[in-house]
């Protein structure tokens, strides 16, 4: 099972290549959203912004997200680790029920071609 500080860098490095990307990726991460991250398996949630192509994350809580985030995320530790390092394809663990995407309907089109 990730530590919190595994899920921790996971999003930093996601950050980067986020803010290293090009094209239509780096049009998706130029929305201005708050951002939660719910880790499943430690009941952490990791909230912050998605801003100017990084995602910045600015604080840590016990359990669920307490507000509701524009863009909201749910996975367990070991798969959000395993999407970072390009080991489990994000689209098919979406659509197979391991990761949970919620967001408004324009950001969820904008975010497919993160996909």
């Amino acid at each position: 099972m990730a530590t919190m500080a595994e899920c921790r860098s996971a999003l930093d490095r996601l950050s980067d290549n986020l803010a290293g990307a090009d094209g239509d990726v780096r049009a998706a991460a130029a929305l201005d959203r708050s951002l939660s991250c719910h880790i499943k398996d430690l009941d952490v949630t990791f909230t912050g912004r998605l801003a100017d192509g990084r995602i910045q994350v600015l604080d840590t809580v016990d359990g669920p997200p307490r507000e509701k985030a524009e863009i909201r995320l749910a996975m367990t530790g070991d798969d959000l680790v395993a999407m970072v390092d390009g080991d489990l394809n994000f689209a098919r663990a979406w659509g197979s029920g391991r990761v949970r995407l919620e967001a408004g309907f324009r950001d969820l089109l904008k975010l497919r071609s993160l996909l």
